[in-house]
């Protein structure tokens, strides 16, 4: 899962950031506005945390330019400011959910799990297509009475694929989701991990295969 954070506060950024990796999502974070926007606007996040007093644009302008652009990702308004006004007007500029710094780590990523719950998706512990299990817990991929553990890169791309079975997912949109947004990984660390996964599938004797779709990128199906 993949957190923004847009917060000029450098050493709050940064903490935030910090905290976010150790429960194991992955973090981009940006410093003014026009960055905050610009990172926005790529669809690439799974939920938003946006401090309201920015340089350049303020977080509650861009909360409203993102909702008139169908931009629909779940948004957490960090603030100093306590008063009932403030967070009645950024709640109906947009955003979801308005948290008052200072706040307690507990109560951040609470939210945070609450937001990703939205429409209804409950984050459930294991994935599932066909007989295939990933344990989001354990990092376990699971087939039968079969296991094997996989790293947290090898993780991220199988819950990628495990949350769009048979669907093809570009190699672009994994280097933006796992490494970031300005990465400068190439393709062939892509593939590397494919491979990798390939021989872990095959050593859990996985009824599941990992396909290419030929200078696009990957998708999951199930083995005739």
């Amino acid at each position: 899962m993949k957190i923004l954070v847009v917060e000029d506060e450098v050493q709050l950024a940064d903490t935030l950031a910090e905290i976010l990796k150790r429960n194991k999502y992955n973090v981009d974070t940006v410093f003014d506005g026009d960055d905050g926007l610009e990172y926005a606007r790529t669809g690439i996040y799974d939920c938003i945390l946006l401090d309201i007093m920015l340089p350049v644009r303020s977080g509650t302008e861009i909360v409203q330019i993102l909702r008139q652009e169908k931009n629909a990702t779940p948004i957490m308004l960090l603030t100093a400011k306590s008063e009932v006004e403030d967070k009645i007007h950024g709640l109906d500029c947009g955003a979801d959910d308005y948290l008052t710094k200072p706040f307690s780590t507990g109560e951040l990523l609470a939210r945070i799990r609450a937001l990703t719950r939205r429409k209804g998706e409950v984050e459930v512990d294991c994935l599932h297509f066909a007989e295939l299990q990933l344990n989001r817990q354990t990092y376990d991929l699971i087939q039968g009475e079969n296991r094997m553990k996989l790293s947290l890169k090898e993780y991220q791309i199988m819950e990628m694929l495990l949350s769009n079975p048979e669907q093809i997912i570009p190699k672009e949109r994994f280097i933006e989701k796992i490494w970031g947004y300005e990465s400068d990984v190439e393709y062939n660390n892509i593939e590397v991990y494919i491979s990798f996964l390939r021989k872990k599938l095959t050593a859990i004797h996985s009824t599941v295969q990992i396909r290419t779709a030929r200078g696009i990128g990957y998708f999951l199906e199930k083995k005739a």
